[in-house]
C-alpha cells in the first residue's frame, strides 16, 4: 500500500538524470553518487536534462517508482550542485509547478497541533 503520509526526508538529485534508469539504475545513484543509504520513508526525485519528466524512488519496504511527464512546460528545477533536501510539502507545491526557494524559507512548518 502506498504510504506517503510518513515521509521523513525527500532529496533532489540535482544533476540530470537518464530517464531510461529503473529502480535499479536510480538506487546506485542515490548509493554512489549521492552518498547516501536507501532508508524507509524517503523520496529521492530525479529529473531529467530537459526539466520535463520527474522520477520519483520511494522506499517503503520495497519500492515504488513515481514517474510524471509535462506536455507542456517545464518544472523549475533548481541551480544547485549536488543533491538538495526539501521537506515533502515543498516538493508537493513544486511538483504542482511552483519554485523551490532552497536560499531562504520564509516560513516554518506548522507542527501538528490542536488549533482554536
Amino acid at each position: 500500500m502506498i504510504n506517503l503520509d510518513k515521509i521523513d526526508k525527500v532529496y533532489l538529485y540535482i544533476p540530470p538524470a537518464d530517464m531510461r534508469k529503473a529502480v535499479n539504475g536510480l538506487s546506485i545513484i542515490i548509493e554512489t553518487d549521492m552518498g547516501l543509504k536507501i532508508s524507509d520513508n524517503t523520496l529521492y526525485v530525479f529529473c531529467n536534462k530537459g526539466h520535463n519528466m520527474l522520477k520519483i524512488l520511494h522506499y517503503d519496504h520495497g519500492f515504488w517508482l513515481y514517474y510524471r511527464k509535462l506536455e507542456k512546460g517545464k518544472f523549475k528545477w533548481p541551480d544547485a550542485s549536488g543533491e538538495v533536501t526539501v521537506t515533502f510539502e515543498e516538493l508537493k507545491w513544486f511538483i504542482n509547478g511552483h519554485e523551490l526557494r532552497l536560499v531562504e524559507r520564509k516560513y516554518e512548518p506548522l507542527k501538528k497541533g490542536v488549533f482554536y
